[in-house]
């Protein structure tokens, strides 16, 4: 018999389509543009196209990675609020990571630290936020 996460989620519904998967690393990536520019008012278009470049690859490599391991963790915690599953947290964690590294030895090198790991989690939040309730 197989585990009850299963037999509630069949594997056909479990992993988002490809066309899902490319939207919302899409909008990941449009929202990560959107937070860098107002929330931290960065204008520098290397800094913005980088943050968005991260929060696009962030949750396209977990994805790859989920679908390449049967991603059988595909659950929401309970709530309306915050619906998060350990999916949507993989994709806001690798995006800050790649965010990190990427901005930080990019285009905000010379800058400091805390403006690396603001921007860094800016990414981060948006590919999570998106991931949560968009896709």
């Amino acid at each position: 018999m197989p585990p009850a996460a299963t037999r509630r989620f069949p594997a056909k519904l479990a992993m988002p389509t490809w066309g899902a998967t490319i939207w919302g690393v899409l909008a990941s990536a449009a929202l990560a543009f959107i937070g860098i520019w107002f929330l931290l008012k960065e204008r520098r278009i290397s800094v913005l196209l980088t943050g968005s470049t991260a929060a696009l690859l962030g949750p396209l490599l977990w994805d790859l990675i989920l679908r390449h391991t049967g991603g059988q963790f595909f659950v929401d915690a309970p709530g309306y609020v915050f619906p998060v599953s350990y999916e949507d947290t993989g994709s806001g964690v690798f995006a800050t990571a790649i965010a990190g590294l990427l901005l930080g030895f990019g285009p905000l090198r010379s800058d400091t630290g805390r403006r690396v790991a603001l921007s860094a989690l800016a990414c981060g939040f948006a590919a999570l936020l998106i991931d949560i309730y968009l896709y």
